[in-house]
């Protein structure tokens, strides 16, 4: 059976109010301070440009895109680096935006691996947080929404590079 939208998680407005809070918290933590923001590529990169965009801080900004999943909707538990930073993390505060933590393998993996680079800070924030299906502990700073397990797409979260354009959090589910 084919996977299709099959209803809304979260509007646009609900998102854009919470990444508004976020950005807003974020700043003050980080005032006086330049922070660079690493985005996850492809998902969070949606909202890691509406994050920054609410941010009052010094930013600069970079890119790391991982792989998990494969083509599939289940991760695979084996992290490959597929992008890596172009700017060094050493000294630097660093907030690592992601768009949803699951199994927390993906962002454990991304959190060791910038902590050996030794930044001044590493702050992780996460657009959405799936709890029920976490296999290991993982800390996250900021998150803008706790779900249900269910398989999400949109605000640049895809299926098979499918529904990343749509501008609210989306269900998918067989057709």
């Amino acid at each position: 059976m084919a996977k299709v939208l099959v209803g809304q998680l979260l509007g646009s407005e609900e998102i854009q109010a919470r990444v508004r809070e976020l950005g807003n918290q974020i700043s003050k933590e980080y005032a006086g301070r330049e922070v660079l923001v690493v985005g996850i590529l492809k998902g969070a990169f949606v909202f890691c440009a509406d994050l920054m965009r609410n941010l009052t801080v010094q930013t600069r900004l970079d890119f790391m895109a991982v792989s998990s999943y494969g083509s599939s909707t289940e991760s695979s538990g084996v992290i490959r680096i597929v992008k890596d930073l172009e700017a060094s993390v050493e000294g630097r505060h660093v907030l690592l935006v992601e768009d949803i933590v699951d199994s927390g393998l993906t962002l454990r993996y991304l959190r060791e691996y910038l902590e050996h680079q030794q930044p001044a800070s590493l702050k992780v924030c996460v657009l959405l947080d799936k709890p029920q299906r976490r296999k290991t502990q993982v800390e996250v700073d900021y998150t803008g929404f706790t779900i249900p397990d269910e398989f999400i797409v949109g605000y640049g979260i895809d299926y098979a590079e499918q529904y990343r354009h749509l501008p609210y959090i989306g269900l998918i589910g067989e057709e």
